[in-house]
């Protein structure tokens, strides 16, 4: 049900999506001077290394690391508005659609961030397949303390709930959450 849940919302938000990331597209491109889709490899179920798909919103010679790790001099003009609304994120619905992604569960974590890794791995994190938004998230936690998040991660593992991911997106799209670990906006 999961799956189909995550299809069905795709395929409705994916012309939105698209609109909204061509929009985006030029600011970013204009700025950036470089493509304004951004892929970086992360971890995903059963720790398969897998393509996340996200609109550019730091400059191409930031380091490949977790944003807390880069701060908020990295982050493009444009991509301080669209990492606040969250619209970065929509090129993601590519890979909800072609599964290596749900709407809802644990943010994937990058190959080199081996402590979180490691906390995954212990608390059986990499059983759930990784989402674009998840408990963490709209709790305020990000990947600086991984521990912490591996937990939070590990809640999410109960049997699947429409409500409780519905709530969430909700959650997420209202702006629950302590902000953007690049630009300095969370508490710790």
């Amino acid at each position: 049900m999961k799956r189909l849940f995550d299809v069905l919302l795709g395929l409705a938000l994916a012309p939105l999506a698209i609109v909204a990331c061509l929009t985006a597209a030029i600011p970013i491109t204009l700025e950036a001077k470089a493509s304004p889709l951004f892929f970086q490899t992360r971890l995903g179920r059963r720790e398969r290394p897998f393509r996340l798909l996200k609109l550019r919103t730091m400059h191409v010679a930031t380091p490949n690391a977790a944003s807390h790790e880069v701060g908020s001099s990295s982050i493009l003009v444009t991509g301080r508005l669209l990492r606040r609304l969250k619209i970065d994120e929509l090129p993601q619905i590519w890979n909800v659609l072609n599964g290596t992604m749900s709407f809802v569960g644990p943010r994937p974590g990058l190959p080199n961030q081996v402590e979180l890794t490691e906390a995954r791995r212990r608390h059986g994190v990499f059983d759930l397949v990784p989402g674009i938004t998840g408990l963490a998230q709209i709790r305020g936690i990000d990947m600086s303390v991984p521990e912490k998040l591996a937990l939070i991660d590990k809640d999410y593992s109960s049997p699947w709930s429409l409500v409780r991911d519905l709530r969430i997106i909700w959650a997420t799209a209202s702006g629950a959450g302590s902000g953007d670990a690049a630009s300095g906006l969370h508490e710790r």
